[in-house]
């Protein structure tokens, strides 16, 4: 079935069936150029965390952890998800917090590097063959990556509601 446009933005990438446009708070009633861009531009940021974060708690809990301490305080023994703020050196702590900041800070778009859309922060100084793709292989990739941060934060949020729970029960237990 044809989806049905209800915006100019009903063009724009991550737009696909099932769901067609979808803004059902009418968020972009008003059309906003700029608005849009924010806003695309916080989706991607999020889905790239949460797909770092849904992958972090995949692989510690599975067991696998750097080597080595901080602080007294070995890897290993730092359990995933909440639990961790409570066993995590407070120089640990401040290491996640600067890196964010930082992040914030330093990994955005340079205006003037040529970069081609928004969540493009290559700054003309990383490219891992990005140049050499077409134009259908880039929306592609990039339709790709929006769908699976999308999902990744809806995964991320689904084990944080599981570990509030508190219900003692692996996540792939839980019925």
């Amino acid at each position: 079935p044809a989806l049905e446009a209800k915006s100019k933005y009903a063009g724009e990438l991550g737009v696909q069936a099932p769901l067609g446009y979808w803004d059902p708070l009418s968020v972009m009633a008003v059309e906003n150029d700029e608005k849009f861009e924010y806003f695309r531009d916080v989706e991607i940021t999020h889905g790239r965390v949460a797909m770092l974060a849904f992958l972090g708690q995949v692989v510690t809990r599975a067991g696998i952890h750097f080597d080595g301490d901080f602080e007294g305080v070995a890897y290993a023994d730092i359990p995933p998800g909440f639990a961790a703020f409570d066993v995590m050196p407070a120089g640990l702590k401040a290491d996640i917090l600067a890196t964010i900041a930082f992040l914030e800070c330093f990994m955005r778009d340079i205006p003037g590097t040529g970069n081609e859309f928004i969540g493009d922060y290559r700054n003309d100084w990383i490219d891992f063959g990005w140049d050499k793709l077409n134009a259908e292989e880039k929306m592609s990739k990039r339709s790709i990556e929006l769908n699976n941060g999308r999902a990744a934060m809806m995964g991320i949020l689904g084990l944080m509601v599981h570990e509030g729970l508190h219900t003692n029960m692996p996540i792939v237990g839980q019925l």
